[in-house]
């Protein structure tokens, strides 16, 4: 079984970060993710969804220094559900994206840009139904080649020394 998320986006707002008495460090960031898509009539829609993304510990305590309003970034993490009593006593359900690994690929979102988002706005179909290809964004031409696959690539629940590599 597999519970595997992986998101690029942008924060929504600056981490929120609280530290608990035991001395853990947690942060929880708003990150928007968009799909752009031609409605029946032609025109380019983009649907924005909102993801809550949690990260503990050493994750956390980079978070509150690298991250910030705008911010694009990719997270690896697990998807969980949570239940609780809001203080009025009713019962509460929200969904989250644990992360354990997360890499700051990009800045702020300027309007010149597509951000990174496929299909965007600016991409035609060619005659025949082939898509044309899209420009190279800045951020793609900042990626690095990935490292060779080793048998655990995956960093450690909570850790923040993963490769900086992204994994495609």
């Amino acid at each position: 079984m597999v519970n595997r998320v992986i998101l690029i986006g942008n924060l929504g707002a600056d981490p929120e970060i609280r530290r608990l008495e035991n001395g853990a460090v947690v942060a929880k960031v708003r990150l928007a993710t968009n799909e752009n898509y031609k409605d029946r009539n032609g025109e380019w829609q983009t649907l924005t969804e909102w993801h809550d993304v949690v990260m503990w510990r050493s994750l956390a305590e980079r978070a509150e220094s690298q991250l910030n309003t705008g911010a694009q970034i990719y997270v690896e993490g697990k998807l969980t559900h949570r239940t609780w009593q809001d203080q009025d006593g009713n019962n509460r359900k929200t969904t989250e994206v644990v992360a354990n690994y997360f890499r700051l690929i990009g800045g702020k979102k300027d309007n010149n840009s597509s951000g990174g988002y496929f299909p965007n706005p600016d991409d035609e179909l060619k005659a025949g139904g082939a898509q044309k290809t899209p420009a190279p964004t800045a951020t793609a031409s900042k990626q690095s080649e990935p490292p060779p696959s080793s048998a655990n690539d995956e960093p450690a629940e909570g850790s923040d020394t993963a490769e900086d590599d992204l994994p495609f």
